[in-house]
């Protein structure tokens, strides 16, 4: 539990380094977290010891135990030494075949994915000029094995039309290759996500850079905070406003660093929009891909 709360308090700290003032909380969130904290607020009874209730006395109400009973905290796992990947010799689509086989078949990767969900490796064309590098897959991506495929995702994909470009033209992955695990309901579903720590980070980091190789994309673009820490590095920033919309590099690549599609799923103001538009105006000048006066002018105030 106390693992669990940790990384709540991280994921609001990083909505309000991101200038989220609301966070809206699902009715089914709700009702997990009372059933969650109602089952941990009844004692503990043995097969032959039962608790029984305090006699009642005439006049004298019953004094219950003031002191509580806390349980003690699950430690928090701690992940084997990151991977060393070696890739057979051939085309793309032989290396990149190997690799999704490597990840599938990673007993780190797979003991972090729940029952009938799937370990997420990237999508896109092999000879991509772009590559989008998100934190972590989400609910509707561990069902779909497929990064990005949920409301931000489909958001995204809005985003890389605007740019004149299909999904299929560019490269998408997530640093992570699982989504980070919160407790779940009585039914075994996981309500909301947390960021993954830096340590699940640098565990699944051999395998993005494993797909920079073989894609060998020209330019990279990190979408939202937790990515922007993953790739440049836990402090090497204080909020992303500090650093969005300016060039960086990771793994020999360019690397641009901007908002989450989900940053706009909260935020729908023509400046917030504007925002993640400029950075990708940027990556389209540097990627040397047409860019027409209409959209140079996308969500500017009229």
């Amino acid at each position: 539990m106390r693992f669990a709360l940790t990384a709540l308090t991280d994921e609001l700290r990083r909505l309000k380094t991101a200038g989220v003032k609301t966070v809206a909380v699902s009715d089914a969130s709700i009702a997990a977290l009372r059933e969650t904290m109602a089952s941990r607020a009844q004692p503990a009874v043995g097969p032959e010891l039962k608790a029984v209730p305090p006699l009642p006395v005439a006049g004298v109400k019953p004094v219950l135990p003031t002191k509580p009973v806390t349980a003690k905290p699950s430690p928090v796992p701690t992940l084997p030494a990151p991977p060393t990947l070696t890739l057979p010799d051939g085309g793309k689509q032989i290396r990149w075949d190997a690799l999704l086989a490597l990840v599938q078949n990673d007993p780190v990767c797979r003991a972090h994915v729940r029952p009938g969900k799937k370990v997420v490796l990237g999508v896109g064309h092999l000879d991509a000029k772009i590559m989008f590098v998100g934190e972590a897959p989400g609910a509707e991506e561990e069902v779909q094995g497929e990064p990005f495929v949920g409301p931000a995702g489909q958001l995204l994909t809005k985003m890389i039309q605007g740019m004149g470009l299909k999904r299929s033209d560019v490269y998408i992955g997530n640093i992570m290759n699982w989504r980070p695990e919160l407790p779940t309901s009585a039914n075994g579903e996981q309500y909301g996500n947390r960021p993954p720590t830096e340590e699940e980070m640098c565990y699944c980091l051999p395998y993005l850079r494993a797909q920079i190789e073989v894609v060998a994309p020209a330019l990279l673009v990190a979408l939202g905070t937790t990515a922007a820490q993953g790739l440049l590095g836990f402090g090497s920033f204080k909020a992303l406003g500090d650093i969005r919309g300016r060039w960086a590099e990771f793994a020999g690549k360019p690397l641009m660093v901007t908002y989450h599609p989900s940053y706009i799923l909260r935020n729908q103001s023509n400046r917030s929009k504007r925002m993640i538009w400029e950075d990708l105006l940027k990556v389209m000048e540097l990627g040397a891909l047409p860019i027409s006066d209409r959209q140079r002018g996308f969500f500017l105030d009229k």
